[in-house]
């Protein structure tokens, strides 16, 4: 969390803050996950925690806690500044979230899939993905699909034929600089295609070794089967399927992945279902 002399900082140099008393601004009851901005750091997030006139807590689109002093004016609400009031704040009941960090509205009925796709390359990759934001995507009708490879995606991108009505997020592995992947999606230029990737060797490396119990996961000489070398490295005797699905019942929300793996997840959800 943003600590209290941060917040402090921001107010002593904001003009908002100290010409308060002689402005006016619409009151507003504030409620648990209303959007704000706070105007000097310009800071957007959901609230938190509020107490009227001492402090104010949002949390940001990556879940790190800002704490700030609500003086009137120094935060927005829909690009207005608004003065703060706690309203019926201390009776609301916090609101439950999915795994994938949005608010659960609970049981909903599944929308029927649609033309848009998100391809992922195996079997694991769509297996993790529909742990962290099945709830999402059902609500979206949007299906999740394994390719079991890369090496055909071009050809595999022309037989899907996208179009406006009919998009495509593609989510590849090791997508860095010089890999076969990178030269792979290079060769697909479509305004309704959006490849999407991370770092890591496998998809396994994008869950966060802390919730496995590990300090990190291990390196695998060149050459070696990474998934194999991985079980070898950690002592385990078993398939990598059998030990895929040990690693998989780890990861409860995703907080338990990497950054870089949300990040590409959520461009590719609002990219499929942009309009």
């Amino acid at each position: 969390m943003s600590s209290q002399s941060k917040s402090s900082r921001w107010s002593s140099r904001d003009i908002i803050a100290s010409d308060a008393a002689a402005r006016s601004y619409p009151k507003l009851a504030v409620a648990r996950d209303l959007e704000l901005t706070h105007r000097p750091s310009r800071v957007s997030g959901r609230v938190v925690s509020f107490t009227e006139g001492q402090r104010i807590v949002l949390s940001d689109i990556d879940g790190t806690l800002h704490e700030f002093k609500p003086h009137a004016g120094v935060l927005l609400h829909r690009g207005k500044p608004v003065e703060l009031v706690a309203g019926d704040w201390a009776s609301q009941t916090p609101p439950a979230y999915t795994a994938s960090g949005s608010i659960d509205t609970g049981p909903m009925r599944a929308r029927t899939a649609g033309a848009n796709r998100i391809w992922v390359e195996g079997i694991h990759d769509a297996e993790l993905v529909e742990r962290i934001w099945g709830d999402d995507l059902r609500i979206e009708g949007i299906v999740v699909e394994p390719l079991h490879g890369v090496d055909d995606l071009p050809a595999a991108v022309r037989s899907f034929a996208p179009s406006r009505n009919r998009r495509l997020g593609v989510l590849l592995d090791h997508l860095v600089p010089g890999s076969k992947e990178s030269r792979i999606a290079a060769e697909i230029v479509d305004s309704n295609v959006l490849i999407c990737g991370h770092p890591y060797v496998d998809i396994w490396q994008a869950v966060k070794p802390e919730p496995l119990g590990i300090a990190a996961w291990p390196d695998v000489p060149s050459g070696l089967p990474w998934k194999e070398g991985v079980i070898t490295a950690l002592g385990r005797v078993e398939d990598p399927g059998r030990f895929w699905q040990s690693v998989l019942s780890r990861v409860s929300s995703y907080r338990d992945v990497e950054t870089p793996l949300v990040n590409s997840v959520e461009q590719l959800i609002d990219f499929v279902t942009a309009g």
